[in-house]
């Protein structure tokens, strides 16, 4: 890219935050450091980052907080760093914003890996999109990738644009990547290891290791994007879960 991409590390472990600033220099981001939460939320509005490493465990603002603090003004891509390894915790990560985690210790090819794969996924609009190039987003059809209308919601991926009964949608790039999914797949169902490996950018047919937790992180930002559009898991209008599988796009209304 022609511009250096801005990275953020906000960690208050003197070690770590040189190691991921190394990680993330190397991978070509031009790196601003923080050593504390508050801090961090300042620099982040600033310096408006591509990406941001937060440690959960900061000695003023809890990661929690700063992630959500964050999220009210940025759409930057947000990686968790914690040494702490109960799934609840990494819940309340992915629930308060973050789009991925990293339990320490990590391995620093795995890092730089997980933000290579954010990172190919657009920031922001290349080319106005084609407000006229609507198509269904059925599992017959075959629409543009740019552009998806269903039952009131509209997306546009060339503005990165959501669009519900006429009101424009705040979701996470995270979000916005799986409503894209199941957009594109319509009424087939996509597992949640698909959906997994969607975010991380890899062929389906990629023999990787996919966790529960992984999974697991799936389910969470399905549920953050049900609350965001206003859907009913019980009578959905988009996300219809298939249980013990994935999930697909709910028909169309008629």
């Amino acid at each position: 890219m022609s511009d250096a991409r801005v990275g953020l590390v906000i960690e208050d472990d003197h070690d770590i935050r040189e190691l991921v600033r190394t990680v993330l220099t190397q991978a070509g981001f031009d790196v601003t450091v923080a050593s504390s939460g508050a801090e961090g939320v300042l620099v982040a509005k600033n310096i408006n980052p591509d990406v941001i490493t937060l440690d959960l465990g900061l000695p003023d603002i809890d990661g929690f907080e700063v992630s959500r603090q964050i999220r009210e003004f940025s759409d930057a891509y947000i990686v968790m760093l914690t040494a702490r390894t109960e799934e609840l915790d990494t819940l309340i990560g992915l629930e308060s914003g973050a789009d991925d985690y990293l339990t320490k210790p990590f391995r620093p090819r795995e890092l730089r890996a997980r933000i290579a794969a954010m990172m190919r996924r657009p920031r922001s609009a290349t080319e106005p999109a084609d407000a006229t190039a609507e198509a269904p987003a059925e599992s017959n059809g075959h629409p543009e990738r740019g552009n998806f209308s269903h039952n009131g919601l509209e997306l546009s991926y060339a503005s990165r644009t959501v669009v519900v009964d006429g009101r424009e949608m705040n979701l996470t790039r995270t979000e916005f990547e799986l409503l894209h999914a199941l957009l594109e797949a319509g009424r087939t169902v996509r597992t949640k290891s698909d959906l997994v490996r969607r975010l991380r950018d890899e062929d389906y047919d990629v023999g990787s290791y996919i966790s529960e937790a992984d999974e697991r992180s799936v389910e969470v930002h399905m549920g953050n994007l049900r609350k965001k559009l206003g859907d009913s898991p019980q009578q959905p209008r988009w996300l219809q879960t298939v249980r013990g599988v994935g999930y697909r796009l709910a028909p169309s209304a008629h």
